[in-house]
Formats: structure tokens, sequence, C-alpha cells
């Protein structure tokens, strides 16, 4: 059964506005009854407080919004003909990734504070402010992963602004924030329950949490260059950051979560309630919480395709890559019916390319609905993404209302998983290089399994198309990263930032991120072609340093306590 109290307070949130902090503050009676001691000793006051967080994962988006799934195209896997440009290449004056997440920090140490002077009992208390500590902690994570240093507010401010020594104070050394992090979800994995709902704050959801993070800032402080990043890596600080991510990991593995059988059914699942994979989830309601991402990718509107570096990312069934495999690697659709079909091609391939991307090519000239009732679809690149589409929405009568209207979309969304927890461990333990044949049988080998491929050894053959300077083993597991999680919440990029990889979006180095399905033998073929394939859009994408982190707004810098990030001063 789903949690139909966070369902009511998101639509609540949904159609009246997440309160900002200083909406929190003393701007109306409403407002100065909000931050009371009544209030905090209320428990279905604070408990509606706390499901107001869950808002904050954007999952396959609220409504009509765009989600972290699918939308999150800035990459090497996705080409959009409207062009995916860097987040920011100027600076701003004012920007959603840095006011959002103070936002929320502030509305959890609204709620740390009031539990002091709450009169709820003790281990009620302790559990209110642990969500409390676990949304500060993912949302400075945010913060740090985007722009480095920041300052650590750990108390309430009460005047927000320019006067607000807090607001004007330094810039919080990154290291000092990451370890108030940890510090947050240590606290939260103590004093959150066990799980019992997939839909609510649980201990588990930390544990994955820390998992993510470590991982993230072990491999960070292992790449990271003075040059692009200002900071020196730090062997110490990788080593003991990506320990823990180990130790969070091999917590949820030993928990009761597995895999589900099929690539894909966390992505199109209505209810993903009773899913043996799942750790947490975003909730979405028939007729009251809708969502859009099924309709972008069933819709006419055209897709942001897959690219041509993508697909070559998939190794082919006897485990090897396209420039080693002895099996056919023509990647030339065939024209069967009136339509451009790649069924061979995928059949020759990992099984999670058949999931993620459907077997016939969409592209102008040759649009296709997936299914006879729903929209004639095209693609950026020809290849369009299936792996969130279902037919469990509605019934006969109802599918192509449900799958090709915005916000009405009502399958589950997967935050945090198994698959996530496997990659982490694996990838923490070959860069300690502990990791052994029995580690990679019980994460990437498991993937494999289900993807129809061979198990990797300790010493795979080498891949001529290794470009990150990495060993052939760590470049497998990084391949597995990619092809399992393509598309999803954003992870290429940040990977690709982590790994101090985030040249490999310059698209004039390799153009075959911007490039698509071959189309070479395509009569009369009405897509720009580039040694016969699709060509998404002309725009050109250049790296540039400055780009390991988003611009601090001029509006903060003008307070006076913020230097501006190396690259972007004015």
């Amino acid at each position: 059964m789903k949690t139909k109290n966070i369902i009511r307070t998101l639509v609540l949130a949904t159609a009246l506005g997440m309160a900002s902090c200083d909406d929190l503050l003393d701007k109306s009676p409403r407002d100065k009854f909000l931050d009371s001691p009544e209030f905090w000793s209320s428990e279905n006051m604070v408990e509606s407080y706390c499901n107001s967080f869950y808002a904050n994962y954007a999952a396959y988006g609220n409504r009509g919004a765009d989600g972290e799934f699918y939308f999150q195209s800035l990459g090497d896997d996705q080409a959009y003909h409207n062009f995916d440009n860097w987040r920011y290449t100027s600076v701003p004056g004012t920007a959603s990734d840095w006011k959002n997440p103070w936002t929320e920090i502030r509305r959890a140490n609204y709620l740390i504070r009031g539990m002091q002077s709450s009169t709820l009992p003790d281990a009620m208390r302790q559990r209110f402010t642990a969500i409390a500590r676990l949304n500060r902690a993912w949302q400075y994570f945010l913060l740090v992963r985007a722009y480095g240093d920041v300052q650590w507010e750990n108390q309430v401010i009460l005047q927000p602004d320019a006067d607000s020594p807090l607001v004007k104070a330094e810039r919080t050394p990154r290291d000092e924030v990451m370890d108030s992090i940890v510090a947050d979800l240590d606290y939260a994995s103590t004093n959150l329950p066990e799980p019992t709902d997939k839909f609510t704050w649980h201990r588990h959801l930390a544990l994955a949490m820390l998992s993510d993070i470590c991982l993230y800032e072990g491999t960070y402080r292992r790449y990271c260059t003075q040059d692009d990043n200002g900071q020196q890596p730090d062997e110490n600080r990788a080593r003991q950051y990506l320990q823990r991510c180990i130790q969070a990991s091999e917590e949820l593995m030993n928990a009761a979560y597995s895999l589900t059988p099929e690539y894909g059914e966390i992505y199109n699942s209505v209810d993903l309630s009773q899913n043996a994979e799942v750790i947490f989830a975003r909730n979405y309601e028939k007729d009251l919480l809708g969502h859009a991402l099924v309709d972008y990718t069933t819709g006419s509107e055209m897709q942001r395709g897959i690219t041509r570096d993508a697909i070559d990312a998939f190794l082919f069934r006897d485990g090897l890559p396209r420039a080693t495999t002895s099996l056919p690697t023509s990647d030339k659709p065939q024209f069967v019916d009136g339509q451009w079909s790649i069924s061979q091609m995928l059949q020759q391939r990992d099984a999670r390319l058949a999931i993620l991307v459907d077997s016939i090519l969409a592209f102008k000239g040759y649009s296709h609905p997936r299914e006879p009732e729903l929209a004639e679809m095209t693609s950026s690149t020809g290849y369009t993404i299936r792996k969130y589409d279902t037919d469990q929405m509605g019934d006969e009568s109802t599918q192509a209302h449900y799958r090709n209207m915005i916000a009405t979309a009502y399958t589950d969304a997967p935050v945090f998983w198994l698959a996530i927890i496997l990659l982490n461990n694996a990838e923490a333990h070959a860069e300690l290089g502990d990791i052994t044949q029995t580690m990679m049988d019980q994460t990437v080998n498991r993937l494999l399994d289900r993807a129809m491929l061979p198990h990797l050894g300790l010493t795979p053959q080498a891949d001529p198309a290794n470009n990150h300077g990495v060993s052939s083993l760590l470049w497998e597991i990084r391949r597995c990263r990619r092809c399992e999680l393509m598309t999803d919440k954003g992870y290429r990029y940040w990977d690709l930032v982590r790994w101090h990889q985030l040249d490999k979006l310059d698209s004039r180095q390799h153009p075959a991120i911007m490039q698509g399905a071959n189309l070479q033998d395509v009569p009369d073929c009405q897509v720009p072609l580039e040694g016969g394939y699709a060509v998404a859009t002309s725009a050109v994408r250049t790296f540039l340093r400055r780009y390991y982190f988003y611009p601090l707004p001029s509006e903060q810098v003008k307070l006076g306590g913020s230097r501006q990030n190396p690259g972007w001063e004015e």
C-alpha cells in the first residue's frame, strides 16, 4: 500500500509552491505560528513538515516539470537538437542551483532547532532531527559537488540577507563541509528506523547516501588537480572516503535487497512498494500526482536521443568491446516494412541496450509510434529511449492518455536502488586496489548476468577505447556503471567530474557525443550526417577548466564573504 500522507503533502507542495526560508521567518502571523514550540510539539504538523522534503527528490519530475531521469542530458550519453551546452557559460546574477539547496538547508535547521524546544517524546524528536540532518546532508552535497567550498550553516539564520554574518561569512573548506555531511548521515543512520516502507525516511536511505557521497568524494580527492579544481589530490582522504563507501555499501548488500530479474523493471512499474531492488523511491499516484517522463519518451516532441558514443560503450555478447569482438559489429539498420530496424545489432549487444532503446529508429522523415495508438516519435539521434515507458498504466481505452499526456504518468521512480550500491562497492574496492574475484562476482558480475554478458575478471583484455588513463579493470567497471545507469539522475555528468574527465564532453575532440545512428543508407535522408552518422546539432561544446565548478551567482559574491570560483572572476 502506498504512502498517502506523503502524496497529499506533495500535491499541496506542488500546487502552492514550497515555502522558502524567508517564508519561515516573521513575514505573516501564519509563519510566526509555524516557528513556535506549539507547532514543533505537534506530531502531525512535524510529520507533514518532514514529508515536504520529499519533493526535493525530483526523480521523474513534479507534474509537467523536468525530473532527474532523462532530462539531465548534459553528457556524452544523450544529444539534443536544441543543444545541451554547459550549465553555465557566464556568471549569473542568481541561480536556482545555489538558492534552492540553501532554502532546504535552512528549513532543516529550523526543524533541528524546533526539536530542541519540542515536548514530543525523546525518540520521536531524535527521529525528526535525523530526518532534518539527512536532508541537510544531501542538500549540502549538491552544493559542494557543484560549487566546492560553501559556508557551513548548522544554526537558524534569523536574517538571511546581506546583514547576516553567516551569509557574509567566508566559505568553509570543502573537507570540513564533507566531514560534517558524513556526521549528519551517521546521525541519521543511527536514529532513523529500519525500513518498512520504500516511500518514507529510514536508515537504509542514509546508508545509500553515504555510499554515493563517499564514493564521489573519495574519487574526487584522488583525481582532482590544483590547476583545474584548485585543490591537490589527498590520498589519505581519498582512501578514508572510499572505505566509508564500502562500509555503507556492504551493510546494504547484506540486507534484504535483491536484483530484479529483468533490467528495466524498476524504471517502468506503477508500484515499487514491493520491489526487492529498490531502497528508496518516489511515489506517484494515478489521477492525483503524475509526471511527464513517459510522455516525453513516447510523444511527438523530438527526444534527447542516445548518442553513437553511448551505443559504442555497450559490450558485445562475448563480453568484448567493438575493437576486439569477433561478433558482427555493423551498426547499419535494415529497412523492414517501411521502418529502419536495428534488431540485429541489439541481438549482438549487452541486453540492457535493447531495454534502453527501441529496435526501430525514429528520425525526421521516418517517425513512428511505439504502439499504434501512441504519437509519432522522432529522436535527435535516431535512437529513441524506451526504458521508462510501460503499458501497465490504465486500461486499453486509456493507455494513450496516460502515456501521451503531460503530467498523467504514474509510474513510481527509484531514487536509490541496489544496482547503484553494487557499482559503488566494486569501484571503491578497485580504487583501493584490494578487489578480489569474489567481490567482483558479488557486485559487477551480478549486473552482467542480468545483462546476458560473461563475467568480468580481474585482468580484462585492454580496450583501445580506454581514454581515461586508468587500468583495464577500472575502465570496465566504469563502463558497466555507464551502461547500467544511462540516462539516470545525471550520474554520467557527475561521474566525469569526479574522475576528472570532463574534457570528454568537448564535442570538437569527441564528435561521437553529438552523433547518433548510422543513416548512410537512408535514401534522401533529411537528417544532417557526418561520416554517415546522424548529427543531432551543429552547435559545438568546448571544454574549459573552469567548468569543473559552477560560478557563484554575482549577487552572492557582492555580499562580500564569498570569493568567486577559479576562472569565473569578472
